[in-house]
């Protein structure tokens, strides 16, 4: 099979007024085909050139497969057919790679596979939940108000993440500009200083004196200090990718940290709780559940505890109590399960002790931001002030002798 292509047409509708859009096709003459098909009488086709959609390539992420969810929601809500969803939305995408992403599951869609089993050749993009509540909704007759729960769920999961990226990107941001702005001045600014005061035939001051030395020692060995940040960066990364030991003893640390600590807890209850919900109220069995859950939380701490929970709960125990004894959940949630589980509510009350924490998640992050301003502001005072008061302090001090 030809691979599909945007194609850009214009043309005349039934009624004879000029018309122009895009469609998806594998050659202009199908296009044409298909537009006479609808009745379009097209008088240009041609393919849309990939250089206009440069600054929207990229990667498909996570928040992009929550806008596709979303749109296939409400376009099989509308009675639309499945299909011809998939046609819509590859058409109304700005994205190339998830337009191109979305016309492969319609293919193997349109060639008899069902939805579940389309997705699931895409694994760097459906997870095995995502994978398995599809297959639910398929099962039960109920696809479209499964991919309607889906997408709020991927909606509010892309939205904790961000909250939780902004909570730690924000002063890493900051103060590694503030370090480049320093890193600067001491290689670039500083030594011209340095040429005006070896006229001056005086002593300078201590502070000076080291900031000259930061200087010196900045110019000889910056490309060395700039690779030994690189190397430690990818080592880093290398080290956290593949030791799981690492893993784990960076999310305990992280779990300890004032602040930063009850932001990544808390997102990781309001995670757990969530997915619980989704995959209670599908109908996934407790069991299979958190086998799914797992892996959502975001940190092994809980990773490890959701775990625990599971065989418990595997073994007759109910979920309250088995949360209750990893020592991780906090109180509020544990109580909200088990007046769950006795009202035999328990997804709804899961749903709310999300909500609840996704609140408190965004009160953490909002506070930490107003925290955090003052200290970066005092940083950058500190880095870039005392830059140029040690430059300054030996032309104050000679204005002082020759007054």
């Amino acid at each position: 099979m030809a691979e599909s292509a945007i194609f850009v047409w214009e043309g005349k509708d039934k009624q004879g007024r000029k018309s122009k859009g895009e469609i998806s096709s594998s050659t202009p003459a199908i296009a044409k085909a298909e537009l006479r098909r609808q009745g379009i009488v097209a008088t240009k086709v041609k393919k849309k050139s990939a250089g206009l959609s440069l600054s929207r390539g990229g990667k498909v992420k996570p928040a992009d497969i929550a806008l596709f969810t979303r749109q296939m929601a409400t376009m099989m809500r509308a009675g639309v057919p499945l299909v011809q969803s998939f046609d819509i939305v590859a058409d109304g995408v700005d994205k190339p790679k998830l337009a191109e992403l979305v016309r492969e599951v319609r293919t193997d869609v349109a060639g008899g596979n069902s939805f579940s089993s389309a997705i699931r050749k895409h694994p760097d993009h459906f997870d095995e939940l995502f994978c398995n509540l599809v297959d639910a909704g398929e099962q039960s007759g109920a696809l479209e108000s499964m991919l309607d729960r889906i997408a709020t769920y991927k909606e509010k999961t892309e939205s904790l993440k961000a909250k939780v990226r902004k909570a730690m990107t924000y002063p890493i941001a900051v103060l590694v500009v503030a370090f480049i702005v320093a890193g600067i001045l001491l290689v670039k600014v500083v030594p011209q200083f340095e040429q005006v005061f070896a006229g001056f035939g005086a002593e300078l001051p201590a502070f000076t004196m080291m900031v000259i030395g930061f200087s010196e020692f900045a110019q000889a060995y910056w490309l060395a200090i700039i690779f030994a940040i690189v190397a430690v960066g990818f080592i880093f990364s290398e080290v956290h990718k593949r030791s799981l030991k690492f893993r784990e003893g960076l999310d305990k640390l992280i779990l300890k940290m004032p602040v930063a600590g009850e932001i990544v807890e808390k997102s990781a209850v309001a995670r757990f709780a969530r997915t619980l919900s989704t995959t209670f109220a599908a109908g996934v069995p407790l069991v299979d559940a958190l086998n799914s859950v797992a892996g959502a939380t975001g940190n092994t701490v809980f990773v490890y505890a959701v775990q625990q929970v599971r065989d418990d709960v595997s073994t007759g125990q109910q979920l309250n109590f088995s949360m209750r004894s990893t020592g991780v959940f906090p109180n509020m949630v544990v109580q909200m399960v088990a007046i769950g589980e006795e009202a035999g509510a328990l997804d709804d009350m899961l749903d709310k002790s999300a909500t609840y924490y996704e609140e408190q998640v965004d009160n953490a992050v909002d506070n930490l931001t107003s925290l955090m301003e003052p200290i970066i502001m005092s940083v950058l005072g500190v880095l870039v002030g005392g830059l140029i008061i040690a430059m300054y302090l030996p032309i104050f001090q000679l204005g002082a002798v020759v007054g």
